[in-house]
């Protein structure tokens, strides 16, 4: 069983793989019981949104971390992986805009995840 940190990493690893967009990771543990981490991160188009949901459940199906629920996938503008500890939120920019997580969650630590990552997407 990876730990919530190990996953965000893989996580966010895999985002950044896809070429996802302005990747963030907050630790929710002291504001919220709803998770550990939150990532946020943006998608260009709806087929990209699809294809990083749609990685990342694969990549951690395979580390046997199973997606516990998924939502939004049928609008096409965000999509919600909740995998118990840890919350992946992939919007299209204009939902990413209305839905404002990183203020609604302003008191989360926002983490540094730049050793996680290899391209300049932070």
């Amino acid at each position: 069983m990876l730990s919530p940190l190990e996953i965000s990493k893989i996580v966010i690893e895999t985002l950044d793989g896809k070429k996802a967009k302005d990747i963030k990771l907050l630790r929710t543990t002291d504001v919220t019981t709803l998770a550990d981490y939150f990532i946020i991160c943006t998608a260009t188009s709806s087929t990209h949104l699809k294809t990083l949901s749609d990685e990342v459940d694969e990549v951690l199906k395979e580390k046997g971390e199973a997606v516990l629920r998924r939502e939004g996938h049928r609008r096409g503008d965000w999509v919600l992986l909740d995998f118990a500890c840890v919350v992946v939120h992939i919007f299209l920019q204009e939902a990413r805009d209305f839905y404002t997580l990183e203020r609604i969650w302003s008191d989360a630590e926002d983490v540094d995840i730049s050793e996680f990552i290899q391209t300049e997407n932070i």
